[in-house]
């Protein structure tokens, strides 16, 4: 079966934006060593021990950086937070700790910065990291949870969008 050829980038990329997925803020650091960007990719993987993993492409600064500091915070984002997701995507020319200005956050427990008015947070030590192809694979045991009211931010279809909840 390995002499099978791959679809196309594109193809493939059409054909996962069909795929809703949850929109969160992975950040990691201290200071102005803080960094961090919008991720759409976090899913949970096990129970026991409770971890998730979450992918995050090799070139940016945030994955050098949480592989230096061993842990990381994961903000799930709430509908009316597109803006901060957008800027956390680069789309709103801020880098690096800029990025941090316009919403409020703490440190959590592990000392990695965590959103305070996120739906969920998620503190992470780094557990497992594995590069495929353009992007790193990090499984992060959780440590802390926090949750709060509010309905969802979601990527689908290449859109941002709230879905409702009750």
């Amino acid at each position: 079966m390995s002499d099978r050829q791959s679809v196309e980038a594109i193809e493939f990329r059409q054909a996962m934006r069909n795929l809703a997925s949850g929109v969160s803020i992975v950040a990691t650091g201290t200071a102005l060593g803080r960094r961090g960007l919008t991720v759409s990719s976090i899913t949970s993987l096990c129970m026991e021990p409770p971890c998730l993993l979450v992918g995050i492409n090799a070139s940016s600064e945030t994955h050098n950086t949480i592989l230096a500091n061993g842990a990381f915070g994961v903000s799930l984002l709430s509908g009316n937070q597109q803006d901060l997701a957008l800027r956390f995507a680069g789309r709103h020319g801020a880098d690096g700790v800029h990025r941090f200005d316009t919403a409020l956050w703490e440190q959590g427990i592990l000392d990695v910065p965590v959103l305070q008015s996120a739906v969920c947070v998620l503190e992470c030590v780094l557990h497992h990291h594995q590069v495929v192809g353009t992007h790193g694979i990090f499984i992060g045991r959780v440590i802390a949870t926090r949750s709060a009211e509010g309905n969802p931010l979601i990527n689908f279809r290449g859109e941002l969008r709230t879905l409702p909840c009750g």
